[in-house]
Formats: structure tokens, C-alpha cells, sequence
């Protein structure tokens, strides 16, 4: 609506996981790096955690596609507010696994088992990806995540599991001592400091071919510090700032501006 009033060639601020539009800060390349590790190591159990809006399930997607299909099985489920038994009828899914619906839970352990083995005799590696992992409302499900670990051989795991949400995330698991004993990478992602809001917006912006200044440098400040550097919020302020800019037929966004609209999302 507003793109060509802007001169930009789409929207830039888009709350979508596009990773065309994702600013690596150095706490986004500490986190990918760290999960990556922990599956290309075999590390067993990985955790992520961040406030909401910070990235963290662009950053699961991110990995995910830099694991190829050749050597990688992988399961990502984005919903694990299921029951125990319904979150391993969900991992079989996704990994493939043929079961009936009425199987029972130690027919899917079996079942899982033996494709963790057939993966690692086939050279690939099993991966379980749980984003929004602090919506797993019972500790029995993350008992059943827990147990998948114990399918490994003297040397090495037959999985890695990454779990990634947000930090009442970390209060559940420290509840589960044998669970949190597991986790061998752990990383909190915290949100965007004023330099990295001004890099975010501005790189944002160079995506979606912009051709001259657009806000000011007291509008990166304000949006910044109406934001609280949270990605998702920074681009909810930046959008709508570009509606109404628009809109008053403006040349440039202001802090005054900024300041106006941050107030309808307050």
C-alpha cells in the first residue's frame, strides 16, 4: 500500500521468518552457532530460550535449512501443546515412521528406536527440533523427551534434541533435574541493544531496495527505545510509522512520529 509512496520494492517489516530480511546480530550468530554445534557434534540435548518476538524461531528455521535432507532426519514440530503420547505419535510423523493411531506408547518407543539405528546405519543423523517448547504443559511429556536420549550406544547419541521457546521455558526444565543434566549447549537470547534497532531497521530497509533515508536518527532512537529492541515490536512500530507517513503525504519519519504511533501498541 504504502511501497511505492516509499520507493521500496515490498514491505520491509514483515513479521514473517523470511531469512532474506534477518539481521545477525552477535548474540543471533552465538545462537545459531551453538545449535549447530550441538547437532553437527552429536551433543544430545540442546537449549534456546529468548523473550518473545527476539527471533529465536527464525533462527530454528535457519537451521533447519542449512541441514541437508541427505543427512539429516528431522522433525520440527512448531505445536507441542499435546499430550505425551500424542508428541511421540507427532515426532513418528514427522520422522516417518509407520504406526497405527491406536499404537501404544511402547510400540512408538520400539518404532522410534529402530529408526534412530536405521538412520545411523544409513550415515544419518536424527534430529528433533521443539519450537514454542515452553507450551508443554505437562512434565510427563517432557519426561517421554527426556527418555528418547537414553536410545544411544557407548560412544555417541542416537539423536540430538533442541528445545527453543520462551524463558518461563528455562523454569520448567530447572524443575527437571534429569532433564536439565542432559542439556549440554544451553543460550538465552536477549533483546537488541540501540546500535543493533538501528542496524536492524536500516538493513531491513536496504532488502526492500530503498533508495534514500526514510527515518531520522531520533526516530531510530525512539524506535529503539519504544521497542525495547524486540524485533517483532520494532517492526510492528516501523510499519505502521510507514502507513502513516504515507498517509500525511511526509518526507521522512520522525521521532515525533514514532512517538505517536508506539503509543497505539502501548
Amino acid at each position: 500500500m504504502y511501497e511505492s509512496y516509499w520507493h521500496l520494492k515490498e514491505k520491509p517489516f514483515e513479521n514473517t521468518p523470511d531469512p532474506r530480511f534477518f539481521y545477525f546480530s552477535e548474540e543471533h550468530k552465538e545462537a545459531l552457532g551453538r545449535l549447530t554445534y550441538a547437532v553437527k557434534e552429536r551433543k544430545g540435548a540442546a537449549l534456546l530460550t529468548g523473550g518473545y518476538g527476539c527471533g529465536k524461531t527464525v533462527i530454528s528455521r535457519m537451521l533447519f535449512d542449512k541441514l541437508s535432507a541427505d543427512t539429516y532426519d528431522l522433525s520440527f514440530i512448531t505445536n507441542p501443546l499435546l499430550s505425551p503420547i500424542s508428541l511421540l505419535r507427532e515426532i513418528c510423523y514427522q520422522l516417518d515412521v509407520k504406526i497405527s493411531m491406536r499404537a501404544p506408547k511402547n510400540q512408538l518407543l520400539k518404532k522410534l528406536n529402530e529408526r534412530f539405528f536405521e538412520n545411523m546405519n544409513a550415515n544419518k543423523e536424527t534430529v528433533i527440533i521443539i519450537d514454542e517448547a515452553q507450551a508443554i504443559s505437562s512434565h510427563y511429556a517432557f519426561e517421554e523427551l527426556r527418555l528418547l536420549l537414553n536410545f544411544q550406544l557407548n560412544h555417541r547419541f542416537l539423536l540430538t534434541l533442541l528445545l527453543i521457546g520462551q524463558p518461563e521455558l528455562r523454569d520448567k526444565i530447572n524443575e527437571l533435574k534429569q532433564l536439565k543434566q542432559r542439556l549440554a549447549i544451553t543460550y538465552h537470547l536477549n533483546p537488541f541493544g540501540e546500535e543493533d534497532t538501528k542496524n536492524y531497521v536500516l538493513h531491513r530497509l536496504q532488502i526492500a531496495e530503498v533508495t534514500e533515508e526514510i527515518f531520522t536518527a531520533k526516530a531510530l532512537h525512539s524506535i529503539w527505545s519504544k521497542s525495547g529492541g524486540i524485533p517483532r515490536i520494532i517492526n510492528n512500530i516501523c510499519d505502521l510509522s510507514l502507513l502513516v507517513g504515507f498517509s500525511r503525504k511526509l518526507n521522512r519519519i520522525d521521532g515525533n512520529l514514532v512517538d505517536e504511533v508506539a503509543k497505539d501498541f502501548n
